[in-house]
């Protein structure tokens, strides 16, 4: 018998895949991490999570190549929180990430799907 682990369903996003989803999350308003993840999480069915030590290390990342800034306010609830902005050069990202994007898919339903052209 195969031991169930919680990591058995999990799926492991390609590289450079994260700041894609982190940019389009951030496409319609600011927001702090722990509401870039729920957005994440909730956008795909619960399949994506976002752990922590994946999220700010990325949000990082972006932020020094001025893709998202960043600016301390309060949530609703009066906590002090970090909030990400999408910057116009994180839109210019954004948009080459997704083109790059539909492109890897196109081409992996081809090899997965005979008989698709990529």
């Amino acid at each position: 018998m195969v031991e169930t682990s919680k990591y058995q369903n999990r799926i492991e996003l390609l590289q450079g895949t994260l700041d894609m989803l982190v940019l389009h999350a951030l496409q319609r308003e600011p927001m702090h991490g722990y509401a870039i993840a729920q957005v994440i999480r909730n956008r795909s069915g619960e399949v994506l999570t976002v752990e922590t030590g994946s999220l700010y290390p990325a949000l990082h990342r972006l932020e020094r190549q001025k893709w998202v800034k960043s600016e301390w306010k309060l949530t609703e609830s009066k906590q002090r929180a970090k909030y990400y902005q999408l910057t116009a050069l994180g839109k210019k990202q954004l948009t080459a990430d997704h083109q790059r994007w539909q492109r890897l898919v196109r081409a992996i339903g081809a090899v997965m799907e005979p008989g698709v052209q990529p």
